[in-house]
């Protein structure tokens, strides 16, 4: 197969995945939490709470904000978010818009549909369940629906909070704000958290974390080529190890790396189309300081120097 052709096909086939991701994201939705009053967090929260106040469908909104954010980053972080980020915010307001509603009746958990279940209880189970199925694949594809976490990226330029701390409070912010919106009760906001820890769970599950990094050594012949990729093209450092083959006796060099997760198929994507012969181990590393990754906290205030 030749190069050309194969991208081809890789791209199809990733578009096709994120594609999937976000239909089963937004069915979680539109089929389980909000038809049963029920709310996770994320900026899909924050447009079903605007939603429910003002009566505006949530794709409107969906839409808006993640328009809005994308022009307010890419001034304040001079980087655009890709594509596919694109791709799947445009994707997830139309599908909200087509399954949404009263659309398509018969995919909705409610009591005389085919979806109906006895206890409410499953409703966040499976909604997140859904959520976080849905948003895994798109993440390692390479894609993002955008919302919280292009906000977050904002706020950690001026402010260097945790990621996963703001998401944590930004998303029980959200959901307890529902026991405010007229016709819902305390008991929603519960369900509202047994989602969003579900999802967090269930998110880890898919893809090891979406902040969590990982350790890769590369050995191959076209060390330069492919470290000028990793370099250049993702941003990311590299460093070059020098190594002996014990048994050539010949020296080598080892491509030592530190990527985030979601950026790891893309590294072997290519890697497999330099030196299809390339020899990669990749080690889970779920705490990396420093620049590019998380910031050293020790929680303790630095005395002054006199």
């Amino acid at each position: 197969m030749k190069p050309l052709t194969r991208k081809i096909l890789l791209t199809v086939f990733d578009y096709l995945l994120i594609t999937f991701g976000a239909t089963l994201f937004v069915m979680g939705w539109t089929s389980f939490l909000l038809p049963n009053g029920i709310i996770d967090g994320g900026l899909t929260g924050i447009c079903a709470l605007l939603s429910m106040v003002t009566g505006v469908p949530v794709e409107y909104w969906n839409f808006g904000i993640n328009a809005l954010l994308l022009i307010i980053a890419w001034i304040v972080l001079g980087r655009s978010f890709g594509i596919k980020t694109i791709y799947t915010i445009i994707l997830t307001s139309v599908l909200f818009r087509v399954l949404g509603g009263d659309n398509l009746m018969v995919l909705k958990a409610i009591p005389g549909q085919p979806l109906a279940l006895g206890e409410k209880i499953l409703v966040p189970v499976i909604g997140g369940l859904l959520e976080a199925v849905g948003l895994g694949l798109v993440l390692l594809r390479g894609g993002s629906t955008g919302g919280t976490d292009i906000l977050a990226l904002i706020i950690n330029k001026f402010w260097p909070v945790s990621l996963g701390r703001f998401y944590l409070v930004s998303d029980f912010i959200v959901i307890g704000l529902l026991m405010f919106i007229p016709g819902h009760s305390f008991a929603d906001v519960i369900y509202g958290y047994i989602c969003m820890g579900v999802f967090a769970l269930a998110l880890d599950m898919v893809m090891m974390g979406k902040e969590s990094a990982v350790q890769v050594l590369v050995f191959s012949e076209h060390f330069a080529k492919i470290g000028d990729f990793i370099n250049k093209e993702m941003g990311r450092g590299v460093t070059a190890l020098r190594s002996i083959g014990w048994y050539t006796q010949q020296d080598k060099q080892v491509l030592l790396v530190m990527i985030r997760k979601t950026e790891l198929p893309g590294l072997v994507r290519t890697i497999k189309e330099i030196d299809p012969k390339a020899f990669v181990t990749v080690v889970p590393a779920n705490n990396v300081y420093g620049e590019g990754f998380d910031e050293m906290k020790t929680g303790l205030n630095k005395k002054k120097k006199k």
